[in-house]
């Protein structure tokens, strides 16, 4: 049993390797960049290996995607704590995400993958992004559908970030826009 386990690990240990590699190459040079041709000469494995862990690059994009989410899910949990304005808190930690993770943003919203979103196959990561944004959403909900409002809400902050990121809005107005997006969503 001892090697089985180790060799569990060690699979774990290379499959870490590849999604690390991946981000790591994207945040620096782009999703353009990673080909499992490059990934495998980073990580010193040849391309069977790669494929042993992921049928291709949409695989691989999407484990970079999850792992984003769980990030992101942490980032939006730990600004949604305290007192005062929670949902511009919540709002203002994911447009930082966006800013300071563009590569990994992209893998989450961008790319092509495998994900399924508000489905039973849904990764719990991605349900618990959502859950911290509907949770920041809270009262502002009233009698309407808070999973509806949460996913407008949602949609509106990808649109800022993406717009912003690309250079489509006055980079002045940054604050502007987020807290105006914030008062439509909390006003009585």
């Amino acid at each position: 049993m001892a090697i089985e386990d180790r060799r569990e690990r060690e699979r774990a240990a290379r499959r870490d390797l590849i999604v690390a590699t991946a981000r790591r190459l994207a945040e620096a040079e782009g999703w353009e960049a990673v080909t499992t041709r490059r990934l495998s000469t980073e990580i010193e494995y040849s391309q069977p290996v790669l494929y042993k862990h992921f049928a291709g690059m949409e695989q691989i994009a999407a484990a970079v995607a999850v792992d984003g989410f769980g990030e992101l899910a942490e980032a939006l949990r730990a600004a949604n704590s305290g007192t005062g304005d929670a949902l511009g808190r919540v709002a203002q930690a994911y447009l930082d995400f966006n800013r300071d993770h563009p590569a990994v943003y992209d893998a989450m919203f961008l790319r092509a993958t495998t994900l399924q979103f508000a489905t039973d196959e849904t990764p719990p990561q991605l349900s618990a992004a959502f859950a911290v944004l509907s949770e920041a959403i809270g009262d502002a909900a009233g009698g309407e559908d808070s999973q509806t409002l949460t996913e407008v809400f949602w949609a509106a902050l990808h649109g800022l970030a993406i717009l912003t990121r690309t250079g489509r809005l006055r980079p002045s107005h940054v604050s502007e826009r987020l807290q105006l997006l914030v008062d439509r969503f909390t006003r009585a």
